[in-house]
């Protein structure tokens, strides 16, 4: 065991493969927003906003590779680390100046774009951020603050880049700004403190874990008072995500349990669903189902609540709104939805049970017996059978009670034949009905 746990220890230590003071240099000399850095953000931004325009994820993608945003987040989690208020005043400045440009920029550009979003689905994607976003922020810190300290360099900072999501929540809050919609203020601006919070966390972990050098000591008390801040800020961003991603996860599930209600209740009776709405309050998820045809009876809505309850669908989650006419009484576009939609169910049932009767008649036909073929080719070898007969049934063992199809073949002659004589006919039927189980019996009467 010891030998493991040291194999194990040499495995997983990094201190040999990396070099504190090159990381230390890199991380400083990329916080500063100035230059081509001031440019090459600007660009990512409208290339962003273009993206979540038009809801492209290859142009999103891009436009975070090229983002420069993580040098100064990381630089304030090293000089939160190594305790260098410069440094930690320094990055704080340019991280301003970075979110402030990239603001502006992507509320200009929606100010002039022409596009209107009529499903910003990766707009929505930024609006609420849960406790998975802060876990991807936290690992993608730690994966980012490892590759600048390892001495050979990868393409990790990239990957961070993409994961983490930096750029897009600040071209979010550039359209709730154009649009006056603070869902798409306060919700990016969440996600993206929790981005910058939990990145600068990571590296402030690793930075100590490392044991970088401290610019200057402090002592125990502040020590411990930054501490005690650092646990206090990361707890009040984290409980409203897990919240969120509770409320996610809820909502997830009413939606299948919806699907599953409708699609077991899409005809029912002489009446039958054709539309449905499902809304989403802070603590609680209903469903409106619209049903046309005739009118439903109490026992009839009892049928479609307990249906609910049985797909998680509470009584009180659930409201049924009539609509009492006839076919004919329907809009046409009602009416064509409605067709269309009971038309596929009932199509499929139709087909199923087409399948079912063509294997059933498969069956059948291939137990049928040419009981006057085979007759009139005996006759051909014994002209004097004056009786012919044959059909299928079981044999049953009575010591076992075992079962065994056979084919029962009566035959009678004019007089009596010997056993080789029936021998010989049961072999020949056995060839011509390509099976063993014949039993042929003389009727001697």
């Amino acid at each position: 065991m010891s030998k493991f746990r040291q194999r194990f220890k040499e495995i997983v230590n990094i201190s040999r493969d990396v070099d504190w003071a090159i990381a230390s240099e890199s991380i400083r000399k990329n916080i500063y927003f100035r230059g081509p850095n001031v440019w090459i953000l600007a660009a990512a931004v409208i290339i962003a906003a273009i993206g979540l325009n038009i809801n492209s994820i290859p142009m999103i993608i891009g436009a975070m590779l090229i983002s420069p945003l993580m040098g100064p987040i990381m630089g304030f989690g090293l000089g939160l680390g190594v305790n260098d208020t410069a440094l930690l005043k320094e990055s704080l400045k340019h991280l301003g100046i970075m979110v402030l440009v990239s603001i502006i920029a992507s509320t200009l550009y929606f100010l002039v774009t022409p596009l209107e979003l009529d499903n910003p689905t990766e707009l929505m994607a930024r609006t609420r951020p849960t406790i998975y976003d802060v876990l991807v922020a936290l690992f993608g810190g730690f994966a980012g603050i490892l590759e600048t300290c390892r001495k050979e360099k990868g393409l990790v900072i990239a990957g961070v880049a993409i994961a983490t999501t930096l750029l897009p929540p600040l071209c979010a809050i550039g359209y709730g700004i154009v649009t006056l919609n603070h869902v798409y203020i306060i919700g990016p601006l969440y996600l993206f403190f929790i981005n910058i919070a939990f990145i600068a966390l990571a590296t402030f972990i690793m930075v100590k874990y490392l044991k970088f050098p401290l610019v200057k000591v402090s002592d125990s008390t502040k020590q411990k008072k930054v501490s005690g801040t650092i646990v206090a800020f990361t707890l009040i961003l984290i409980i409203p995500s897990i919240i969120s991603a509770l409320m996610i996860i809820q909502e997830n599930q009413f939606r299948q349990n919806v699907r599953k209600f409708v699609a077991e209740n899409k005809s029912f009776n002489k009446s039958y669903i054709y539309d449905h709405e499902v809304k989403h309050d802070k603590m609680s998820s209903t469903l409106s189902s619209y049903m046309a045809g005739e009118p439903l009876e109490s026992s009839d809505k009892e049928l479609l609540y307990r249906s609910a309850e049985s797909c998680g669908i509470g009584r009180d989650q659930l409201t049924i709104i009539e609509n009492p006419f006839t076919r004919d009484e329907l809009s046409e576009s009602d009416m064509l939805k409605t067709f269309f939609e009971r038309s596929d169910r009932e199509i499929k049932q139709r087909e199923d049970l087409l399948v079912q009767l063509q294997e059933e008649l498969k069956t059948l036909r291939g137990k049928d017996l040419p009981v006057a073929q085979i007759a009139k080719e005996i006759l051909t070898q014994y002209p004097d059978l004056t009786g012919f007969s044959m059909s299928r049934g079981s044999e049953v063992t009575l010591s076992d009670l075992k079962e065994t199809e056979r084919i029962f073949v009566m035959v009678k002659w004019k007089k009596p034949v010997s056993n080789e004589v029936i021998t010989k006919l049961q072999k020949w039927l056995c060839v011509r009905l390509e099976t063993e189980n014949i039993i042929v019996i003389q009727d001697r009467k």
